[in-house]
């Protein structure tokens, strides 16, 4: 803006100087002419008047007397004289010797007048030294023209005056120059100020500095301007704050969604993804933003949709299946994004994770299926030996007292199954409270172990116990540690053969307690691990059912565990044995 104020203040300098120039060339140029003029005019009437004076033969033809009578008209000698005839010869001069003065015939204003007319001329006199102005007019006799009059004045006076007046324009240029740019300057200040604070609040506004402002309070056009950019700035920072606003409550929106949303462009290319899709596709969302929908989604089916969505924009919803980076079942609403204009721009794509809704679903549907099962057995049991004996076996006491025992033992387990899957329902539905107190941990093992000794005595199992010291105590619930316990254990016998072998170990630190429940049983195939603590899931389905277990134990164990907030897990080796860990914290 320095740059524009210099320019400013130059051009009207140049603008004033080229105004001041012109206007003393025009007024010297009047002052010349009229000086030119008023000289012409003085020396044609002296010319004129001595012509008409030296007119008569008597006086034209006699020197002396031609003399005289030019003194008696014109006595001064501000104005040179000198009279030729019609040869040219000079008569008479006032400033020179005639005889000794050259032929005048030639000159310029003497030929004019030898010719009968006004004869002017401007030029350097070699007699005199300077410039001269002639006029010369024809002396007449009557009709005939015998000779001329020419009367000259110096310019030296008017050059003077002339260059004078230069001088005097050239130093009132000089000191209007040195006045007006100190003037202009203040004045082009005055002007650009302004205009460089606008400037600069526009540019801090380009620079998202809205609360920037214009500091002039003037009343005229360009106070009205900064008012109006001021008015504009707070608009946009207005504005801009809600903008900011809403795109930060956006983001926060669908960065803690937990569903996936994705919106692609109707080239095709996918424009914002939030967190949840990162998670569902296994990619970064830097990495999915500006690629094309199919080479990014890595689906098919999802691809699919969304080319439908694009070219016939409709909303629809469906559940697609993904494999990368893991099989998950989607549940996906396609909606097309319409703008301002009505026109169709894009698509909306939500992904709703229902992997585990499905899973649920499933499971749920396996364990009605489970129950029916597992109930109908020992019922249909039940039933059969019951009619066989009203049929007609209780005349036989010995048949009847074994179908009675089959009875009561398969009702036994059914009233077990019916138990643990009211146990294991309330659980899981946090019915049951904890009632929290200081355990020792090695007694409640031991008492465990202690109603287990007839179950493992008669398999000729060996059961090891924890070391009784360092004594290790735990705020817990007793109950519900001591199920945990009597559960691994029942299952550890269940699944280890005769002459077997059971250790329990325990391990404390600052935080934590650790129970281990090993056996050398019949261990559990690596494709069975991730699913043992599932509710009824067998891994040898006949064999335990010989053994009389109900399949909720391990489910029931997990979601005790987890309500002590524990951690379990199990490592085992087909025909080698199984061990299970129980992590619990000291509080």
């Amino acid at each position: 803006m320095t740059r524009f104020r210099i320019k400013l203040t130059f051009t009207i300098l140049g603008l004033i100087s080229l105004v001041l120039l012109l206007m003393g060339m025009y007024f010297a140029k009047v002052l010349e002419n009229s000086y030119l003029q008023s000289l012409h005019e003085l020396l044609s009437r002296e010319s004129k008047l001595v012509a008409q004076a030296v007119r008569f033969p008597t006086v034209f033809d006699n020197q002396e007397t031609l003399a005289d009578r030019v003194l008696q008209v014109a006595p001064s000698d501000e104005v040179r004289l000198t009279i030729i005839n019609l040869e040219g010869e000079v008569l008479y001069d006032n400033s020179s010797h005639a005889d000794e003065m050259e032929n005048h015939h030639d000159r310029p204003e003497m030929l004019a007048a030898l010719n009968g007319e006004t004869g002017i001329s401007r030029r350097f006199s070699e007699t005199l030294g300077y410039d001269m102005m002639y006029v010369a007019v024809p002396v007449e006799q009557g009709t005939n023209i015998v000779g001329a009059v020419r009367s000259a004045m110096s310019m030296k006076d008017i050059t003077d005056t002339i260059h004078n007046m230069w001088y005097s324009l050239l130093t009132g240029l000089l000191v209007t120059l040195v006045v007006g740019s100190i003037v202009v300057s203040r004045i082009s200040f005055s002007i650009i100020r302004p205009i460089e604070e606008i400037t600069r609040v526009a540019r801090n506004i380009t620079q998202r500095q809205y609360e920037s402002r214009v500091r002039i309070k003037a009343k005229d056009e360009i106070g009205q301007l900064a008012g109006a950019i001021n008015f504009m700035a707070s608009s946009l920072e207005q504005q801009m704050y809600e903008i900011s606003e809403n795109q930060q409550r956006l983001a926060g929106v669908l960065t803690n969604m937990t569903s996936g949303v994705i919106f692609i462009s109707e080239q095709r290319r996918i424009m914002l993804v939030n967190p949840a899709v990162e998670k569902l596709l296994g990619t970064a969302g830097h990495e999915l933003v500006g690629k094309l929908h199919i080479e990014a989604g890595k689906s098919f089916g999802l691809s699919q949709y969304i080319d439908r969505c694009l070219d016939k924009s409709e909303k629809f919803r469906q559940e697609i299946h993904i494999y990368y980076p893991q099989e998950r079942v989607l549940d996906v609403n396609f909606a097309p994004y319409i703008n301002f204009k009505g026109e169709s721009r894009g698509v909306v794509v939500v992904l709703h994770d229902i992997t585990d809704i499905r899973r649920l679903e499933k499971m749920r549907s396996d364990f009605v299926a489970n129950v029916s099962h597992e109930l109908r057995t020992p019922i249909t049991s039940i039933k059969g030996f019951t009619e066989t004996l009203l049929e007609g076996a209780m005349q036989d006491e010995e048949t009847c007292r074994n179908f009675l025992q089959i009875i009561s033992d398969e009702s036994e387990r059914l009233y077990r199954m019916i138990r643990d899957i009211l146990d294991l329902s309330k659980i899981e539905q946090k019915r049951i409270p904890l009632h929290l107190s200081r355990v020792h941990v090695q007694e409640l093992i031991r008492s465990a172990a202690a109603i287990m000794h007839d179950q493992a005595q008669r398999k000729q199992l060996k059961v090891t116990l924890p070391d009784s010291q360092p004594d290790i105590w735990l705020m817990t619930d007793k109950d519900c540690l001591q199920q945990i316990v009597l559960n691994l254990l029942t299952n550890a016998i269940a699944y280890t053969p005769e002459g077997g072998e059971i250790t329990i170990r325990t391990e404390a630190d600052d935080e934590h307690v650790t129970i281990q429940v090993s056996d050398t049983g019949i261990g559990i195939p690596e494709k069975d691990l991730t699913r043992i603590f599932e509710r009824f899931y067998r891994v040898d389905k006949a064999r335990s059912r010989d053994s009389g277990g109900t399949g909720l134990g391990l489910a029931i164990v997990k979601h005790l565990v987890d309500n002590l907030h524990g951690q379990i897990g199990v490592e085992s080796v087909e025909g080698k044995g199984t061990t299970f860990t129980v992590t619990l914290p000291l509080g």
